[in-house]
């Protein structure tokens, strides 16, 4: 299907644009009153993810009300270790809970994997389907799945954490099983991927939420050559790999191969362009705070901030849009990048 607005897809290929593109990271979700208004009539957050339609619907909401260059289906990283065998729970104003962990090799051992994994995921990629569908060729559709290194934290030590220290002990006590688990979650990852492919969506973004607990030594070990698996097997759309934290390893994530790494708000964007080189595209990397700030600020900091990467770029923030920020703020910074030209 012909893409009317592939601004984002010319972009993350290094192509010249008139203007970046812009969309946000989390910007189907609370900042929306016609989202907050769906969530109040369901069971909770599974619900909607795991009900196509509604899915769509989500997925839909900020397209015409911001008028993004981008959609990304609305799911959660987390539908992967449920597809593996190893169920969650949401739980509001907490965030996600496993009843059960991974501790052991028995545990690793009665995990699915790969194809039978994402067989599992059907919901996923009817949601896929319908949003494709409803676009009709308006905008590109982004799916995304978490790095390995992320899914393992959750599955090992049971929810979030400041410290993740029982995902991280695994990594000091039993290197051996941690890759093992690894491997699992990268090979049904890859699977999946593949999938939502197949169902329609034009690129591809790996979240590594917890990047910045590891070491520079652990994340060479134990995050990039998973990393590097995905990037190697997902090869007919655009790749963009986010590594929240990881500042060390920018280098590390160029040779990766994906067209696009997407950044954080720590890295000034004179320090990423001085590791990245200027033909690398870049995603992000607006503090998500700055959109409390007044508009005209918002205004002055988003044009900074195009400015500094020089082309090459893709906007959003530096990680995802927070759910009290002003919904008009938001519009701000988007309007702001669509009415920015290159000179």
């Amino acid at each position: 299907m012909k893409i009317h607005n592939d601004l984002l897809l010319r972009a993350a290929k290094g192509e010249k644009t008139i203007r970046p593109p812009v969309w946000l990271m989390r910007q189907a979700g609370r900042i929306l009153p016609q989202y907050r208004s769906l969530r109040a009539e369901l069971s909770g957050f599974k619900e909607l993810v795991e009900t196509p339609h509604l899915a769509a619907e989500v997925t839909l909401q900020p397209v015409d009300e911001l008028g993004v260059d981008a959609a990304i289906i609305f799911s959660d990283i987390l539908v992967i270790p449920e597809a593996m065998g190893l169920p969650y729970e949401m739980i509001e104003k907490v965030g996600p809970r496993f009843p059960r962990t991974i501790q052991s090799t028995k545990d690793v051992d009665n995990l699915i994997q790969g194809n039978d994994a994402a067989d599992q995921l059907g919901y996923v990629y009817e949601a896929v389907k319908l949003t494709v569908g409803a676009l009709n060729g308006k905008i590109p559709l982004i799916g995304f799945a978490g790095a390995p290194w992320t899914i393992f934290s959750y599955m090992v030590e049971g929810g979030g954490s400041k410290t993740f220290s029982t995902a991280k002990k695994m990594l000091y006590k039993n290197p051996v099983l941690a890759h093992q688990l690894l491997d699992k979650i990268t090979q049904t990852t890859i699977s999946y991927l593949k999938r939502k492919v197949e169902a329609g969506v034009s690129v591809v973004q790996i979240f590594d939420s917890w990047a910045g607990i590891l070491s520079p030594e652990q994340y060479r070990e134990f995050a990039l050559p998973y990393m590097k698996q995905i990037a190697d097997s997902i090869t007919s759309v655009p790749t963009i790999v986010f590594a929240r934290g990881a500042w060390h390893a920018l280098e590390e994530l160029h040779q990766l191969g994906s067209e696009v790494v997407g950044l954080d708000w720590t890295i000034p964007p004179v320090i990423a362009r001085e590791k990245l080189g200027a033909l690398q595209v870049v995603q992000g990397n607006l503090d998500p705070c700055t959109l409390y700030a007044p508009p005209t600020f918002i205004e002055e900091k988003t044009i900074e901030m195009i400015r500094q990467f020089g082309g090459k770029h893709i906007v959003n923030l530096g990680h995802g849009v927070y759910p009290d920020t002003p919904l008009e703020n938001v519009k701000t910074f988007v309007n702001t990048v669509k009415s920015f030209r290159y000179a």
